[in-house]
């Protein structure tokens, strides 16, 4: 999905410079406790994701992302963890713009819907036993794919 009007208006005027940009990530569990994984158009795996847009709560954003990448409709039940800092979570894309994402990462069940790749972001997606899902672009501690993860301290990360 492009940029939305608010992040495109910054990048005006910031050009290719640092954006720090909070963010959700999704843990969707289907009735056999397989996590969904999306295989994006470039190859890599994600769990859903996406940028907090201007006054949306972290809870509202990780529902409307999941909805808006897979068709799905979810509540989120947990906060699993805050994920940011420069190791894994700062990007420079192939057009210049270096991003770094603080991610709140939302454990969520299913109310309704029906799988299917809506965004233009997703090649695929496919729910996986949480052994077997493949590294993934942003990688968060894998015991947090599991049903019924507890949560984590908030990662500080190494510097």
């Amino acid at each position: 999905m492009p940029l939305s009007p608010y992040y495109a208006s910054l990048r005006e005027k910031l050009g290719d410079d640092l954006l720090l940009i909070p963010s959700v990530a999704a843990v969707v569990h289907d009735m056999s406790g397989r996590v969904l994984i999306q295989k994006r158009t470039d190859g890599g795996y994600s769990l859903p994701a996406g940028a907090i847009e201007p006054g949306e709560s972290p809870a509202e954003a990780v529902a409307r992302e999941v909805h808006e990448e897979t068709g799905l409709i979810v509540r989120p039940s947990k906060l699993l963890g805050v994920f940011g800092g420069h190791d894994g979570y700062r990007v420079r894309y192939a057009n210049g713009h270096i991003v770094e994402y603080t991610v709140c990462l939302f454990a969520c069940v299913i109310l309704s819907g029906d799988l299917a790749c809506l965004d233009g972001e997703s090649a695929c997606l496919r729910f996986y036993v949480p052994e077997e899902v493949p590294p993934l672009g942003t990688e968060y501690p894998r015991a947090l794919l599991i049903p019924g993860a507890e949560g984590l301290p908030v990662h500080r990360g190494a510097r």
